[in-house]
């Protein structure tokens, strides 16, 4: 199907929606780089005023907007509001420190005055997925904004009610008309966008091809692109960690969002000396979650987004299986309407067995053994993601060796991996470049020009 609202929970069509003509497409890119021209002018106390707006309507209508989110995607109500509670978040984070960071920054040099101006770019295309459908689009769009940049958003087909309502929102807070706009098209026709003199930049968060896609189309325009892609993330857990909490937040982690999560920890690495008593804790808490509505309160987990993503992970956890692991939890798809996965945690995982190394997207986690927390690194690292990473220790020395030595963007020692608006966000390796968030995060999309004046 297209672009459409299709609920996960039954599977029911909700809304279907006409792809734009390139007319349409035309006439928004116009909309955006008149306004921009326009809008670059606007100074920091104006944009500032507009991002609290904007902070505030979400916050009055998040319940509405939470509802929609988990009609479109499926995660559950409670965790669709608090998603759209970030989102304010961060349009309060950019509007209270926005010009802090894009103040010009001087420099001691041989010229009487010497600095740097940061000043925006243009038009900045956002190709963002349905997982945070919110979240991923204002993480970007604050920044962006603040900074004096315009947006053009090509969403995921399956949460176009929540991209027309992101550009909706901005709109209401006072921005200009064409300061964001939404673009209800198909992916194939990012190429040609990117080919036009008018977009100055891209941002991408999605899978690892969808991001390739966006960085042969940049490179060959000379375009800057940040991308935040896959991952596999470890969760090292060695003998002097609070195994309890450290076990409850395992599967919190990996069940967060349904397991449809970039930085979900996804492969429980486990000293030998603990690893019985931590897999007993883990499925002790696996039992306790309640898979069903996500409307409902007491609902631990929703149906995962799309009948594709259940059938991908439905192949993998067999596939799995068939190569030597074993499966202590779940394993199988629920019997009911909607994209219903068990819970499911999977052992006996060979070094050999290739689909260890690849990202699980969706409520399985993989439990693994190792010897030490030089082992632990090593296996941690054996993959082509580096997105985020939690390990548990009280040993200050471990704690070094874990920070030093994992190829991740983050690493979090004791605790659960988060995106948080003052801390830089984004990967290495195959899980992308480029950060988001944080001073770094509204740095990537200006021009960093240097003045020098005699």
């Amino acid at each position: 199907m297209g672009i459409a609202t299709v609920n996960p929970t039954t599977g029911e069509v909700v809304k279907t929606f006409e792809a734009f003509s390139d007319e349409e497409i035309e006439s928004k890119v116009a909309i955006a780089q008149a306004t921009f021209l326009q809008y670059r002018q606007t100074n920091f106390e104006q944009r500032s005023q507009w991002l609290q707006s904007a902070a505030a309507i979400l916050e009055s209508d998040k319940e509405r907007l939470g509802a929609l989110i988990t009609l479109e995607m499926g995660k559950t109500l409670k965790a669709a509001i608090a998603e759209v509670e970030k989102c304010a978040a961060v349009c309060r984070y950019y509007a209270e420190n926005g010009a802090k960071f894009l103040a010009d920054e001087v420099i001691s040099t041989d010229a009487s005055h010497s600095f740097i101006r940061y000043q925006p770019l243009g038009i900045i295309l956002a190709v963002m997925p349905w997982n945070f459908p919110l979240w991923q689009v204002f993480r970007f769009a604050a920044p962006a904004l603040m900074a004096g940049n315009v947006g053009l958003l090509k969403h995921a087909s399956n949460v176009p009610q929540c991209a027309l309502a992101i550009a909706e929102v901005i709109q209401q807070a006072g921005f200009p008309q064409g300061a964001f706009q939404a673009l209800l098209m198909d992916a194939s026709k990012v190429a040609a966008l990117m080919a036009d003199d008018r977009i100055k930049a891209a941002t991408l968060t999605g899978s690892e091809p969808a991001g390739a896609s966006l960085a042969v189309a940049a490179g060959k325009n000379i375009k800057k692109v940040v991308l935040e892609l896959g991952g596999s993330d470890p969760f090292i857990v060695l003998p002097s960690a609070d195994l309890a909490a450290a076990a409850a937040t395992a599967v919190a982690s990996r069940m967060l969002n349904c397991g449809q999560t970039c930085i979900s920890a996804k492969r429980f690495i486990v000293a030998n000396s603990i690893a019985d008593e931590f897999e007993e804790l883990l499925i002790a808490k696996y039992k306790q979650l309640k898979v069903g509505d996500p409307m409902l309160p007491e609902t631990d987990l929703g149906p995962l987004s799309t009948p594709k993503i259940l059938e991908d992970i439905d192949r993998q956890v067999q596939a799995i299986v068939q190569q030597g692991a074993r499966i202590l939890v779940g394993g199988t798809r629920l019997d009911r309407p909607g994209n219903y996965y068990q819970p499911t945690l999977i052992t006996d995982i060979t070094v050999d067995n290739s689909l260890g190394r690849e990202e699980f997207f969706g409520p399985v986690g993989l439990l693994l053994r190792v010897a030490d927390v030089g082992e632990a690194i090593a296996l941690a690292n054996n993959i082509p993601f580096g997105l985020g990473s939690s390990a548990w220790t009280t040993d200050p020395t471990e704690q070094e060796q874990l920070i030093n030595g994992i190829d991740a963007g983050c690493v979090f020692i004791n605790g659960m991996v988060k995106s948080d608006p003052r801390l830089p966000f984004g990967g290495t390796k195959r899980s992308g470049f480029g950060r988001e968030l944080g001073i770094h995060g509204i740095h990537e999309f200006v021009n960093i020009k240097t003045i020098w004046v005699k």
